[in-house]
């Protein structure tokens, strides 16, 4: 799904960036996403903050399963 029509910035591309640890502002810089007109703002960083989200869910779990077999 296109989500910056001005920069042709698609959801798949934002999570790239975003599952390599970039911030909104990183991600902004690199795809120019929300610099023109702004209205694809709100749905970038959602974009970004689920990606970030999903990572420390699995992160977290995978932490909990190492520590557990330590056990």
């Amino acid at each position: 799904m296109i989500v910056c029509v001005c920069h042709r910035v698609s959801d798949k591309e934002i999570h790239l960036h975003a599952s390599e640890g970039k911030s909104f502002e990183d991600i902004q810089i690199d795809l120019g996403v929300a610099t023109q007109c702004g209205r694809c703002e709100d749905c970038a960083r959602d974009v970004v903050e689920q990606c970030h989200a999903n990572a420390t869910m699995v992160h977290g779990a995978w932490k909990t399963i190492t520590m557990t077999r330590h056990l």
